[in-house]
């Protein structure tokens, strides 16, 4: 069984409750027809009844009345997202009429779907940009105790040898944060370390990425490195954790023996924390290219709810594998 097909089985076992604020968008209702018929998840469509009655037949899709559609500008409950909005943002002096104009925006009521305990989780971006998505789930749902950032992982699966099992690796943060501070870049390691435990199904052993190893080069973006290890070894002493390494020594068994005797993790690695997000975006896509590396992501991480953020390229499976790990992160 395949790390998707895992994912999704136990995503059927959790039975979790998903958002899908672009409820009339071709794709995602495509999706949410396939997530409903293979029991994935239960579903909520944001968006206009009819003409999500109206697509429904047009695409043939038959099952979409099990899902539970609210369409955000005739909402029967809006009074009460509006109460729940305004006091969230009190601090902010919000105002009833601006509540009331975001309770009608989709992604601003799908995450307070998710605050009020309907739903689980979220995933969009098919048709909506990072920020927008983005916006309303730092201002209502936030981030977990103890982490201030919001990071970007993704699953990377090699295949390129037939005759042994696929080889799983997390790479963060690869969709986020541009340039992460030393404690940011420690809080990132901490976060993926869940996510390649809980997600990928992989005990955790992380290297910190540098061009240096272990005082081989001198630069204040090797003291980044070297100083968010350190930080990340103290909030979280139970993990496996070790830099500065350079990505051959972190991967390579005999690198790794060479640069740096003694590390548990050099050679070993099996999650690779970016010293900023232009190095593992790039790396992520080249693994994905040239070595014909599956890429599972972005998983978004450090939310205190699972909201996830689609390419508005992204395929209708694209969506369905989404909304099954969605699922099961809400179970974390």
């Amino acid at each position: 069984m395949s790390l998707m097909d895992t994912i999704r089985d136990n995503a059927r076992k959790l039975n979790k409750c998903i958002v899908l604020p672009e409820g009339t968008e071709e794709r995602t209702l495509k999706a949410a027809a396939y997530i409903l018929n293979d029991k994935l998840a239960r579903i909520i469509l944001l968006g206009n009844k009819d003409e999500i009655q109206r697509k429904s037949e047009e695409f043939g899709l038959q099952n979409l009345g099990e899902a539970t559609i609210i369409d955000p500008e005739n909402n029967p409950d809006a009074e009460k997202y509006i109460n729940m909005l305004m006091e969230i943002r009190k601090s902010k002096s919000m105002t009833y009429d601006e509540a009331s104009q975001l309770v009608r925006d989709p992604l601003y009521l799908a995450t307070l779907l998710i605050k009020a305990g309907i739903a689980d989780g979220e995933v969009a971006g098919a048709k909506n940009s990072t920020g927008n998505v983005l916006r309303p789930a730092f201002q209502i749902v936030k981030t977990l105790p103890g982490i201030s950032v919001v990071s970007g992982a993704f699953i990377m699966i090699l295949k390129n040898n037939p005759n042994t099992p696929d080889q799983i690796l997390v790479f963060a943060d690869c969709a986020v944060h541009p340039d992460p501070t030393a404690p940011e870049l420690a809080e990132i390691a901490i976060s993926t370390a869940q996510t390649a435990r809980k997600i990928a199904k992989i005990d955790p052993k992380i290297a910190m990425l540098s061009f240096s190893t272990k005082g081989s080069a001198k630069h204040a973006l090797v003291d980044k490195v070297v100083e968010a290890t350190r930080i990340a070894k103290e909030k979280a002493p139970w993990l496996e954790i070790d830099g500065e390494l350079q990505a051959d020594a972190a991967l390579v068994e005999s690198i790794g023996m060479s640069k740096a005797p003694g590390s548990s993790i050099a050679g070993k690695a099996n999650v690779l924390v970016f010293p900023g997000l232009e190095t593992g975006n790039i790396a992520y896509k080249l693994v994905q290219r040239l070595a014909g590396a599956e890429a599972i992501g972005p998983i978004l991480q450090g939310m205190a709810a699972p909201i996830n953020e689609l390419s508005r390229g992204c395929s209708i499976s694209d969506i369905v594998n989404l909304v099954a790990i969605t699922a099961n992160q809400s179970a974390q």
